[in-house]
């Protein structure tokens, strides 16, 4: 009988001690949501829809537009409406000035980005990211320029006294010249800046977990392998990087959904131009110089490694990755993938999902 008890006592001594071990940590969960958060989130993902429509298609959606629509608005004629009025207020203040608009919202949401990209780094900023802008305009301002020149060169007034565009203007007469539409192209090309720029805000609301991650790990003096992106920053960069976050992200996204309200404006202007204002050729042609820069700027040159400008969302680390292909997976498991642990593109407060750490 004793023999037995003291092999229960052994037994509920054994038990008594793996259960009061040195206790486990958890790693710390997604703060939650507030109701005014989620409802800006839901307006940014369809922004993100908008802007993110598949580029590819939508070029070629513009250069249809450019080819076909024109060349029935040079054989038929479309009703008048408000948009057909070049004293419109959309065409007086804003497609007039249309690059100072692009401008007036990139250049904002570039430096607010890029400046939590890369944790604060002025050189990086500018000659990374606001660099991109700086070239756009060079581009903007030499096509531009290169339009009038050629309207003025290649050009002659209906009245044969006068050999000048100005004076043939000032005059009461009209000047016939190969007019290469300026507004064609500055509403592509602003529009495809502004979709490219905006591609910052892919991953975007992942730093805030890799944030809290990568804190909790370093409080633990944590060395063990990491797939945190901001595992090889210093400390002071990731203070850095959480300070910007947490203060420019609202600024963010209210620039991320000015912009794509202002994309969409350039669209509708762009079908008002096509409809009403020059010749086919001339809005092809233009078109096809926006496209064609566009193409040489973001996807050639700013994709080349070690030259500068970079990409957008490019930084001290990396954040803005391309999704999994889930060409080959089928549909329903490619939907257990994709939604099971975002929504809108923000993770789900998951619990379970956290390993214990020693």
């Amino acid at each position: 009988m004793t023999s037995r008890g003291n092999h229960r006592s052994t037994r509920i001594n054994y038990k008594f001690q793996n259960e009061t071990s040195e206790p486990k940590g958890t790693k710390p969960i997604r703060e939650a949501s507030s109701i005014l958060e989620v409802f800006i989130l839901m307006i940014v993902h369809i922004c993100k829809k908008v802007l993110f429509f598949d580029t590819n298609l939508k070029i070629a959606v513009y250069l249809g537009a450019l080819f076909l629509l024109s060349l029935i608005a040079d054989v038929l004629t479309f009703p008048k409406t408000y948009f057909s009025r070049s004293d419109n207020i959309f065409n007086q203040y804003f497609v007039k000035i249309g690059w100072f608009w692009t401008l007036f919202l990139t250049v904002p949401y570039v430096y607010l980005t890029s400046h939590t990209t890369c944790c604060g780094k002025r050189k990086l900023i500018v000659t990374a990211h606001l660099m991109r802008l700086l070239v756009a305009t060079g581009f903007w301002y030499v096509w531009v320029t290169l339009f009038n020149i050629v309207e003025i060169n290649y050009g002659r007034c209906n009245s044969r006294s006068y050999n000048d565009k100005v004076s043939c203007l000032k005059e009461g007469h009209f000047w016939n010249g190969f007019d290469i539409s300026g507004h064609c192209f500055i509403l592509i090309y602003s529009s495809l800046v502004l979709i490219e720029e905006a591609r910052a805000i892919n991953g975007w609301e992942r730093i805030r977990d890799y944030i809290r991650d990568e804190k909790y790990s370093r409080s633990l003096n944590d060395k063990s392998p990491s797939s945190n992106p901001l595992k090889n920053i210093s400390k002071e960069e990731l203070e850095t990087l959480k300070t910007s976050y947490e203060k420019f992200t609202p600024y963010v996204r209210a620039f991320l959904i000015a912009m794509a309200l202002l994309q969409l404006l350039w669209d509708v202007m762009l079908v008002s131009t096509i409809l009403y204002y020059h010749i086919m050729v001339e809005k092809f042609i233009s078109g096809i110089i926006a496209i064609f820069t566009w193409f040489v700027t973001y996807r050639v040159w700013y994709t080349i490694p070690y030259l500068l400008p970079n990409l957008p969302g490019q930084g001290i680390f990396k954040y803005n990755m391309e999704k999994v292909n889930t060409t080959n997976i089928p549909l329903r498991k490619r939907s257990i993938i994709t939604d099971s642990k975002h929504f809108m593109g923000m993770p789900i407060n998951k619990g379970q999902d956290h390993e214990d750490v020693k």
